[in-house]
């Protein structure tokens, strides 16, 4: 199992474990500051009633982008990482 896999394994038991579905969760973020990165990860929370909100880092390298929305069990929060992940280039889930 990779590593990645290890760790969506464990997300997914710790949400089962912790929260009663559905439920609002907050993503967190770190991209470097670049606009159409930024709007690949509003995109691809369109539509679902996210709260977004965004802040640059000091020297403003980086944004962390926090999006706070409702989603329906732990397998939709897991869908919604591997989205990022895989569209967004240099991106970091925290």
């Amino acid at each position: 199992m990779s590593e990645s896999e290890e760790f969506y394994k464990k997300l997914r038991a710790q949400l089962a474990d912790t929260a009663l579905w559905p439920t609002t969760y907050l993503y967190k973020f770190i991209v470097p500051t670049d606009q159409s990165k930024i709007e690949q990860i509003e995109n691809i929370f369109d539509n679902l009633g996210a709260v977004i909100t965004k802040k640059q880092s000091k020297n403003g390298k980086y944004t962390s982008v926090s999006i706070n929305v409702r989603m329906k069990n732990p397998d939709h929060v897991i869908e919604k990482y591997q989205e990022v992940t895989t569209k967004v280039e240099g991106v970091i889930s925290l």
